[in-house]
């Protein structure tokens, strides 16, 4: 995967510094009611219908809003089931039509289905999964919104311990502390030790407060998503990752083939031609630090780009 954490710093800071921010963290809960505006069930006719999922944070939340609503004015009876957990409980449900449609990131989706993959743009990522997945589900369309993984650290330990890269962590890893959420542990562990040579003192379970436990210290470095805007209010600095531990991370429809029918993938992959990592950093601060409602900030941008009705 080619890094691009200088460029979404670069993003990040143009969209902060537009207002006065407070904290946030993509990871932390937001309001995010399936009740409001123009989301929840809707009373379709003729559009079939589908259950949209998402992750248990919040721009998983959002982005299954704007699915969501998406479909419901293209007609599609739906049923929102936001916060359902991580990627080892959802991902299961789409296979099984429990879930019709789930926002996926592409990257992290193969990693979890084979994680001895070395797949690092969109298409050899994409190419993969489509030979991978079972039968019972496919990706469709992705967007070049993408919101990656990475190890974060203070501007004062990356100057303390001259950090540029993952690899510099390996001269000090094993007196220092790692945070991420609870399974970060299991799905990287083993990764970061072959591919990188990190032996961290200690894994933390720090999930939502992940970019506060680096600020303050708790642990050195911590998994904190580039969309994130405490990577800006706090002045942490991403590490680069040039042996693509960390591969291609496009936001990605993720549905039940049988499930979902063509009004499903033609409205799903309108969306994913419009949503671009500018646009998800801007409605990630509206989310995260104004505490927007999640649905009403999927709105304004399915409306400004005529996919609302």
């Amino acid at each position: 995967m080619k890094r691009l954490f200088g460029t979404a710093a670069v993003v990040l800071s143009a969209a902060l510094t537009l207002t006065a921010c407070g904290g946030g963290d993509p990871l932390t809960s937001a309001s995010a009611s399936p009740a409001a505006t123009g989301s929840g069930s809707g009373s379709g006719s003729g559009g079939g219908k589908a259950v949209v999922g998402s992750f248990d944070f919040p721009e998983s939340v959002l982005l299954a809003s704007i699915y969501a609503q998406a479909l419901e004015a293209k007609g599609v009876t739906v049923e929102e089931k936001p916060n359902i957990g991580s990627r080892e409980i959802v991902y299961d449900q789409v296979k099984s039509g429990g879930l019709t449609v789930l926002p996926e990131y592409n990257g992290a989706l193969l990693a979890f289905i084979d994680p001895k993959t070395t797949a690092a743009s969109k298409d050899e990522v994409n190419d993969e999964l489509k030979a991978k997945l079972p039968a019972e589900v496919e990706i469709l369309d992705s967007a070049a919104a993408e919101d990656k993984d990475s190890l974060t650290v203070t501007k004062e330990s990356a100057t303390k311990y001259k950090l540029t890269t993952i690899e510099d962590l390996a001269k000090i890893s094993k007196q220092n502390a790692v945070g991420g959420p609870p399974e970060f542990k299991k799905r990287r562990e083993a990764q970061f030790k072959d591919v990188y040579g990190l032996e961290f003192k200690e894994w933390k379970p720090t999930g939502a407060t992940t970019a506060d436990a680096v600020k303050s210290g708790t642990v050195l470095t911590g998994n904190v998503f580039t969309t994130d805007p405490k990577i800006v209010l706090n002045d942490l600095v991403p590490l680069e990752d040039p042996k693509n531990v960390f591969s291609a991370q496009n936001v990605t429809p993720l549905v039940n083939k049988a499930a979902a029918n063509d009004t499903v993938r033609t409205t799903l992959n309108a969306i994913s031609a419009k949503l671009d990592t500018q646009t998800l950093v801007d409605m990630m601060k509206r989310v995260a630090v104004d505490k927007d409602d999640a649905a009403v900030v999927a709105k304004d941008w399915l409306t400004k780009n005529g996919l609302a009705s």
